[in-house]
């Protein structure tokens, strides 16, 4: 297997951090999207959508959409529950991220990270904040309840969320209100096989 991705990405992190808590390894081939190379045709032919992270199977198939990835790598793994409720409780998370937290989070990171935190993007990146707290309001609530977003274990779901929540703080996000968040970082910092961003 192959991945396509950014090392500063949280969308592409969370493939990182799957497969070294699975021990699993694949070659990763380093994408940079300031410098355009998503939107190259090489790169186009294979993701018609032109986004990372992309993996690239052996036979030349290929997956798109960064959860939808880590399924495949997760298939039959316990990241993945098998009962109908609690699977669908882990999509429910994951769209939950994908719209909810991630427009708001990632973006406001996006902003400050990746292009310095222009003046003409400053009125953007203050809008984000709201929709920011509040998706970290509604994780905090969960895992004031449980220590993982699905129960007492870990599952795609915490790996999801981690990714773009752990570096919050870059997207200009408060985390010292939120103590089950902290809480949950460090257990999953704390998992075997954990890796830091940009490892």
């Amino acid at each position: 297997m192959r991945i396509y991705g950014d090392s500063r990405s949280g969308n592409c992190y969370k493939i990182q951090l799957l497969l070294s808590l699975l021990g699993k390894t694949c070659e990763w081939v380093d994408i940079d999207i300031m410098k355009g190379e998503t939107r190259a045709p090489s790169f186009l032919e294979k993701s018609p959508n032109g986004k990372i992270p992309l993996l690239e199977l052996d036979d030349g198939r290929v997956l798109s959409e960064s959860n939808a990835i880590m399924h495949y790598i997760a298939f039959n793994t316990p990241l993945v529950p098998s009962s109908p409720y609690q699977s669908s409780k882990l999509l429910q998370w994951q769209f939950f991220e994908q719209y909810s937290h991630e427009p708001y989070i990632a973006v406001a990171r996006y902003i400050n990270v990746y292009l310095g935190l222009p003046a003409e993007k400053k009125a953007e990146y203050d809008a984000k904040q709201a929709g920011g707290y509040k998706a970290l309001a509604v994780m905090e609530h969960q895992l004031s309840l449980t220590p993982f977003l699905l129960g007492d274990t870990i599952s795609l779901a915490d790996i999801s969320l981690f990714a773009y929540t752990h570096v919050a703080h870059e997207g200009g996000f408060d985390l010292s209100a939120y103590p089950a968040i902290r809480n949950w970082i460090q257990l999953i910092k704390d998992q075997k096989g954990f890796v830091p961003m940009n490892a």
